[in-house]
């Protein structure tokens, strides 16, 4: 059996630039990879499966990983099944990449399961038909996506930043944010470039004076829960930013006091939690039993 660790992301920035004709987004993102991670256990089976123990997660093809394991089994010509288990930890449909994480994490599972020795550059390829973050999620660390977030430069990232993540109870769907973009209409732009030069020199501290998300005027007038989220930050004096699509709300290195004080003033039913910055994958993410 394998077990292998599928790490959340955030984006420290996320600039739109165009709407493709295919209807997909040009992009220009910083991602980085937390220590939150759901965990996924591959076993072989005659057939092809994928179980979670949330109830929101499909065990059919709309889940990203089950996906993922059809197109690798059809791609590589083998008949070869695997039972997917995943213990979701990470929030769902929370801006935070936990689908495409747990389907990157299956692509080099079965690979290895099946001992397909596909090259990384070759399983990108197919990861990019499963969705837009997925090859970002084969590597990790810290990179900034370009295109429509498939053409990944790593970047030296800090060696140690914690991260206050908080994601309140309401699904967000990408799709729908997206759509409802007006790209002529936005107003505040990440500073991608200065972003890239801080995180090489390891400047966390003012890093909010960069860095942004252009989803956050799309999102925060439909979903104003996220709002209430970050005037929560606010009221113990933390920068914050939303991930992704949203829900989810990040601040960098809070104050142990401010942390603790704002994780205890969350609904019984929103997630919250103190993480860290980690670095692209190793062999650490997975192991053999």
């Amino acid at each position: 059996m394998l077990t292998l660790k599928a790490r959340a992301k955030i984006n420290l920035a996320l600039d739109v630039l165009a709407k493709r004709p295919d209807g997909y987004h040009e992009v220009d993102m910083i991602m980085q990879s937390l220590e939150l991670a759901d965990g996924i256990r591959i076993e072989p089976a005659a057939e092809l499966s994928v179980a979670c123990d949330h109830p929101a997660v499909p065990g059919d093809e709309r889940n990203l990983a089950f996906r993922a394991a059809l197109l690798l089994r059809e791609s590589s010509g083998i008949t070869a099944g695997a039972r997917i288990v995943i213990d979701k930890k990470i929030p769902v449909a929370a801006g935070l990449a936990g689908g495409s994480s747990d389907a990157a994490a299956t692509l080099l599972g079965l690979n290895r399961l099946w001992k397909l020795e596909w090259s990384e550059e070759r399983l990108a390829a197919l990861a990019v038909r499963i969705g837009a973050d997925v090859p970002y999620c084969l590597h990790g660390g810290t990179a900034r996506a370009t295109g429509i977030g498939e053409k990944l430069t790593p970047l030296a990232g800090p060696s140690d930043c914690r991260v206050l993540l908080v994601t309140p109870d309401v699904a967000v769907p990408t799709a729908r944010i997206y759509q409802s973009l007006r790209l002529a209409e936005i107003r505040n732009h990440p500073r991608v470039d200065r972003l890239v030069q801080r995180l090489k020199w390891g400047a966390v501290a003012g890093i909010e004076a960069d860095w942004g998300n252009v989803l956050e005027e799309a999102a925060l007038p439909q979903f104003p829960v996220i709002a209430q989220v970050k005037e929560l930050f606010g009221r113990f004096g933390l920068a914050s930013l939303m991930s992704g699509s949203g829900p989810s709300v990040f601040a960098l290195n809070p104050p142990a006091e401010a942390a603790a004080g704002l994780l205890a003033r969350l609904p019984g039913n929103w997630f919250g939690c103190l993480t860290r910055f980690q670095a692209a994958r190793n062999e650490q993410d997975a192991s053999v039993k």
